[in-house]
């Protein structure tokens, strides 16, 4: 098994035992709902924004390790943030857990560098990534729940 690999489920499961900014932080103003019918994963992430600034981010829900664990590495890695910065930042995760596996990730991931082994589980990806989808529908206060699924038509 690599470094990598290791460390990517050491940091899964340390966030899913113990999720950081794990509940609705006062006077958040912004928020939004997200579900994975998959995985059955549903999230709801709180944001108390001023002005261009992330000034508190949480959430809630219940899912499977990764989907808790994505959600709670992007809550310590967002809070303080600018919201351009955010809305870049979960860009650049979300090409990184999608990109080919031949691609090595972006060296200027920090700490969300481990989740770049989920590309390796195509099934797994959207559970990565639903906090991301649910953040950025909360800066751009999407009051419909996000769906991993394209609806039916």
């Amino acid at each position: 098994m690599s470094e990598l690999s290791e460390l990517y489920q050491q940091v899964i499961l340390d966030h899913n035992r113990n999720p950081q900014n794990f509940h609705r932080p006062a006077g958040a103003n912004q928020t939004a709902e997200g579900y994975n019918p998959l995985c059955g994963d549903k999230i709801t992430v709180y944001l108390r924004v001023h002005g261009e600034t992330i000034q508190e981010i949480g959430f809630e829900g219940s899912g499977c390790a990764i989907s808790k664990a994505s959600g709670s590495l992007m809550t310590t890695i967002i809070n303080g943030k600018t919201i351009k910065q955010t809305q870049s930042l979960s860009k650049k995760f979300q090409e990184m857990v999608t990109c080919d596996l031949n691609i090595p990730p972006p060296s200027d991931m920090g700490k969300l560098i481990v989740f770049a082994g989920v590309r390796e589980f195509p099934m797994r990806v959207k559970c990565a990534t639903l906090a991301w989808h649910t953040l950025n529908a909360a800066l751009e206060g999407k009051k419909e729940t996000v769906s991993t699924e394209k609806p039916e038509e």
